[in-house]
């Protein structure tokens, strides 16, 4: 059987979650680099996916886009017997699924806020725009810790696709909101997440890319040290 082919960057936070869910399932995967600033590979991508997003997974002649969707394509599909990271119980699947979408919309979609505003000309940032998605991580950051109370992973005790979207998005956000003394929980967490292999891994294959993001000094020096 021909692997799935994934379309991504590795410095994106999105891409990172689809990563370390490829990791976690045990999948093999035939991953193309994409360069959305080369007019060519943008065209090409853009026929693959009118959209234009990343990743995109291509599997069966099928393009698959959207994080949770891949990641549960991938788990139907193609996952190692044993591997799970959405729970086949409904109920703890819901769970996952509610916690996947508030850290894609809450901590991940706020943090690409301040990227968007750190690409933009001086003259054309948006303190505004910047200081609501500050509000929104606090707010998202103090819903976090409340929820890890009791637990090991955001949605109970097994590792799942909601933490794959905390890794990346945390990752980031961190960098512009860093956590406060009140979230000691979230703390011990965000350490959890990236000592875990898959994170890890994620995080070591965009260690040469961390240069290009905007929003790099505040990378703790473990992730990057310019010298």
């Amino acid at each position: 059987m021909t692997a799935p082919t994934l379309h991504y960057h590795p410095l994106s936070s999105c891409c990172h979650k689809v990563l370390i869910a490829i990791d976690e399932l045990g999948i093999e995967v035939d991953k193309r680099l994409l360069n959305l600033g080369d007019p060519a590979e943008r065209a090409a991508h853009l026929a693959r996916w009118p959209l234009g997003k990343m990743p995109l997974l291509e599997d069966r002649g099928r393009a698959i886009p959207e994080t949770s969707i891949i990641i549960e394509h991938l788990q139907r599909h193609h996952a190692r017997p044993g591997r799970t990271l959405i729970p086949h119980d409904p109920g703890e699947a819901l769970d996952v699924r509610l916690w996947d979408r508030l850290l894609d919309l809450y901590v991940m979609t706020p943090m690409q806020a301040f990227t968007a505003d750190r690409l933009r000309a001086e003259g054309e940032r948006d303190a505004q725009a910047v200081a609501r998605a500050r509000d929104t991580l606090l707010t998202a950051y103090a819903l976090i810790e409340q929820q890890l109370e009791g637990r090991h992973w955001i949605a109970g005790d097994a590792f799942s696709m909601a933490d794959c979207a905390a890794a990346p998005s945390l990752f980031y956000a961190l960098t512009y909101v860093p956590l406060l003394p009140q979230h000691a929980r979230l703390s011990a967490y965000f350490e959890r997440l990236v000592d875990r292999p898959s994170v890890a891994h994620a995080i070591d294959e965009a260690r040469p890319w961390f240069q290009f993001y905007p929003g790099r000094d505040g990378l703790a020096r473990r992730f990057h040290d310019p010298a």
